[in-house]
């Protein structure tokens, strides 16, 4: 019997077979859960390219975050084929080249307003579109949100605007917490180490991490390994953390508390 049986689960983020949220969804599925993906704009057909490699995904839907009309017509898509909604990974984050490796005085407000939007906002957005079928859950404990994070309790290099923005949606995650939880709904963020993934490729010196994860993690690091990830994402779907939310948990190999 599988962590997850009969949990109905909405992965974002899944463009291709490298990123973290092709690695939780298929997960999800080994664990017997049933998953939805999204994808949005041009993506979407990378997403149902890439989904194919996952096998029995229940369905693909069209999300752009930054549309509230998608965001509601997701969320009415999602109740007609799927009812409920036992957990909901959110893995969407996006900065326009200026917001990364510049520094802090060079973005122009529309392009950092942009990476908040897509980055932050879209996780209150999302959760609250979607709070209905997350409300619905049937499994032990209730619903379980999960925000994909970067540690956002430090500054660093190059990481610039993104930095703040997962300092942000960890704040946020907390807030959207305290609010739901009576519905018995979690919310929490799964802080990773650095995994060589689509999304790392537009960090400038994306090298660096992997020279500082390498000689602080305690536990060593490997960017090309993003299993350990998963399955703390699935722990954190399933009912064995029920009792857990508003928090952030660290897969990292134990790097964020070195000095």
């Amino acid at each position: 019997m599988g962590l997850l049986n009969d949990h109905r689960i909405l992965v974002t983020g899944v463009l291709t077979d490298d990123s973290l949220a092709f690695g939780i969804a298929k997960r999800a599925l080994e664990e017997g859960a049933t998953i939805a993906l999204s994808g949005a704009g041009r993506g979407l057909s990378l997403t149902k390219r890439t989904a194919r490699k996952l096998g029995d995904v229940g369905e693909i839907i069209e999300l752009d975050v930054t549309d509230p009309n998608q965001v509601e017509a997701a969320a009415a898509e999602l109740t007609t084929r799927f009812g409920r909604l036992d957990g909901l990974v959110h893995a969407i984050g996006m900065a326009p080249p200026s917001c990364l490796g510049n520094g802090m005085f060079a973005s122009p407000f529309e392009d950092v307003a942009t990476a908040l939007h897509v980055s932050t906002f879209s996780l209150a957005a999302l959760v609250g579109a979607c709070r209905p079928l997350l409300q619905k859950s049937e499994a032990l404990g209730g619903a379980s949100v999960i925000a994909l994070d970067f540690d956002g309790s430090r500054a660093y290099p190059a990481y610039d605007w993104m930095g703040v923005m997962k300092a942000g949606l960890e704040s946020l995650g907390r807030y959207v917490a305290k609010e739901v939880g009576p519905d018995k709904i979690r919310v929490n963020m799964l802080a990773a180490g650095p995994i060589r993934t689509v999304a790392a490729k537009s960090v400038p010196g994306f090298s660096q991490f992997e020279d500082a994860w390498t000689e602080k993690a305690p536990l060593g690091w490997d960017v090309y390994d993003s299993s350990a990830v998963a399955d703390t994402a699935v722990a954190m779907l399933s009912p064995l953390l029920r009792g857990t939310t508003a928090s952030v948990i660290y897969v990292d190999g134990g790097y964020h508390s070195m000095g």
